[in-house]
């Protein structure tokens, strides 16, 4: 297949790339290579998949339509994952205007060239920060998500709506996946794992939120890619049985999908702490704070729709990620 994969320089964006050439199909990738984070490390992932011959990048930001609209005039994609988006919780209380721009005219310049170009299979990346004030465990597809947290949150929820209009009145095959706290080697150094790791390895001290009454469904890179790899090969198809006076959320009359990609096995925020200290043979210096506004006290992916359409199961516990996270940071970073 030929696939498009905006984000590509990203976490998730360059692990997917990999495995996708590695099978055989073929990746085009764009990137802004914003300064958000490290763009060292986006170039770090990207010297890892340039060197597959069936690989070619563009720098292009998505919210640039002209930019956008030329990558897809020049290709014939079967497939597009849109993982391109700003993220972060918090940098969204500080800097909003950036998520409107790229989370929501962006993706409204991928549907449309989508649209235009008559792709029949879109994958693109929600969050399980969609969920926000609610707190029944584990998340499932159909809750209501109606009270984000964040504008973050906001705008990924706005993503799935604008892609349920475009599956409607277009006949485009959508697949939305909730991604529940990606880490692993390459992770992004705006999240806790990389946070956390970084301090405890330099001796220094770490904030821990809600006195660390907190809980994450942390899942490992190698899982979500598997899963997205299984929805890109499995294009979501129209819900026969829908029923338009009891509907569901997470699927539709036409082909539209919403899937949580987690771990189904959420960890207790000090337990995960106490992993990275077992991996990196150091106590944590931790400071306690108050929740953080945006924040939420937990995450639990009920994945039981993924497993029904592909047989998705995480393979990878918590002790192994963290021990293959922090091996590759002190590597990386020669400390």
């Amino acid at each position: 297949m030929n696939i498009l994969i905006t984000g590509v320089a990203g976490f998730i964006g360059s692990a997917l790339a990999k495995f996708l050439l590695i099978r055989g199909d073929k990746v085009v990738g764009v990137d802004n290579l914003n300064d958000y984070y490290d763009v060292n490390l986006k170039k770090s992932r990207l010297v890892d998949i340039n060197k597959y011959d069936d690989f070619s990048f563009e720098k292009v930001d998505i919210s640039d339509s002209g930019q956008l609209k030329a990558v897809f005039e020049e290709n014939d994609f079967d497939v597009v994952v849109n993982l391109a988006a700003q993220a972060g919780v918090r940098y969204s209380i500080e800097n909003p205007s950036v998520y409107i721009e790229s989370n929501l005219v962006g993706f409204a310049n991928i549907l449309e060239c989508c649209r235009k170009s008559k792709i029949s299979n879109l994958v693109f990346a929600s969050s399980s920060s969609v969920y926000g004030a609610n707190e029944s465990y584990p998340f499932d597809e159909d809750h209501e998500v109606n009270h984000p947290v964040s504008l973050y949150a906001a705008t990924k929820k706005s993503n799935e709506l604008m892609a349920h209009s475009y599956s409607s009145l277009y006949g485009m095959s959508v697949t939305g996946l909730r991604f529940f706290t990606v880490y692993g080697p390459m992770g992004r150094p705006d999240m806790a794992p990389f946070l956390f790791t970084d301090k405890i390895l330099r001796d220094e001290e770490i904030q821990v939120f809600n006195n660390g009454e907190m809980f994450r469904d942390f899942t490992y890179i190698d899982d979500i890619v598997r899963g997205v790899v299984d929805v890109i090969d499995r294009p979501a198809t129209a819900n026969v049985n829908w029923n338009s006076k009891k509907p569901q959320a997470s699927t539709s009359y036409c082909a539209y999908r919403i899937l949580n990609i987690g771990n189904d096995k959420p960890t207790k925020l000090m337990d995960f702490i106490r992993s990275i200290e077992g991996a990196a043979g150091k106590k944590a210096k931790i400071s306690f704070q108050p929740m953080q506004p945006g924040d939420v006290v937990g995450t639990a992916a009920s994945i039981e729709k993924l497993n029904e359409i592909n047989g998705f199961e995480p393979r990878t516990d918590i002790k192994q990620g963290v021990e293959n996270f922090v091996s590759w940071f002190v590597e990386y970073y020669k400390l």
